[in-house]
């Protein structure tokens, strides 16, 4: 059988379905303008170098390389229900992509407009991947990321299975709902961090976030420190190993957490048992225990 792939290179096409069902093709340089879904349904498809410029370009695909390819903002919603798809050296500005997809690569692409992006994707690896959204990989699961870059709020939402290496997120409401989820070597900042999570872990972070770490289950922080972060861990289940102060720290559930300094601790015996919280902190500030 001959499985040697068809060229097109430097075409523009336009029209609905340009290329559909397309199989086996190296495209080079071509653009897809006006016109939805070109590539729908395609098979064993090489990208190099080329452009969507209208919706919905590679939904129901299989195998696809895309290699120094861009997306328009219109090119929305521009890849859907596709497996096995890798994607390096791409500029994103098209919205809602990659949505249900499995066994993705993205490495070293831009997202600067990444409001509901990566939703209910499977066996996701990404590297020096950069994002500008809100609703970022809603729902993903399996996903190890290396060097990413995030500014936008509700990301991870739901997200299960995921190994974080070396981020930056600018990011309010993050992890909310996640699930086994394990943070290294990172900074995060944003309010209301991780609430309702369960088996959260961060290793060699900082956060920065009011009222974070709170509604946890199983919150595991290690060699980590807390900026201007207050109301921590309120009835979450907690083991925290923290350098330098922690502003405030309000009616955690039950664990351990070892701080050089907590600046207010609030333990309110209505609302929870304070027996439950070993605290091994140099300094204590002050101190408020409601009966």
């Amino acid at each position: 059988m001959n499985t040697e792939k068809r060229e097109i290179r430097q075409e523009f096409l336009t029209g609905e379905r340009a290329l559909f069902q397309g199989k086996n093709l190296k495209i080079y340089d071509t653009i897809f303008d006006d016109g939805e879904s070109p590539l729908k349904e395609s098979r064993d498809i090489e990208l190099y170098g080329s452009m969507f410029k209208w919706k919905y370009p590679l939904w129901y695909s299989r195998n696809i390389l895309a290699e120094n390819c861009t997306w328009f903002e219109m090119a929305r919603a521009g890849v859907w229900y596709t497996d096995n798809i890798t994607v390096r050296n791409a500029l994103i500005e098209a919205p809602k992509n990659f949505r249900r997809c499995r066994e993705l690569t993205l490495d070293h692409v831009d997202f600067p407009n990444a409001g509901e992006t990566l939703w209910s994707c499977s066996g996701v690896k990404m590297n020096h991947v950069t994002a500008k959204g809100d609703y970022f990989a809603m729902n993903s699961q399996d996903m190890v990321i290396r060097d990413f870059q995030l500014v936008g709020n509700y990301s991870f939402d739901g997200a299960k299975n995921i190994e974080i290496h070396n981020a930056k997120m600018l990011s309010k409401d993050a992890f909310w709902n996640s699930e086994n989820v394990t943070v290294y070597d990172s900074f995060i900042s944003g309010e209301y961090f991780g609430w309702n999570a369960k088996n959260l872990t961060l290793v060699n972070c900082t956060v920065e976030s009011l009222q974070g770490m709170c509604y946890i289950e199983n919150l595991v922080m290690k060699n980590c420190r807390l900026l201007n972060t207050t109301l921590a861990f309120e009835y979450s289940t907690v083991d925290a190993e923290i350098h330098g102060r922690i502003d405030s720290v309000m009616n955690p559930a039950s664990g351990i957490i070892r701080a050089d300094e907590i600046g207010e601790l609030i333990m309110d015996q209505t609302k929870i048992n304070p027996d439950q919280t070993k605290i091994i902190c140099g300094s204590v500030k002050s101190e408020k225990a409601c009966a």
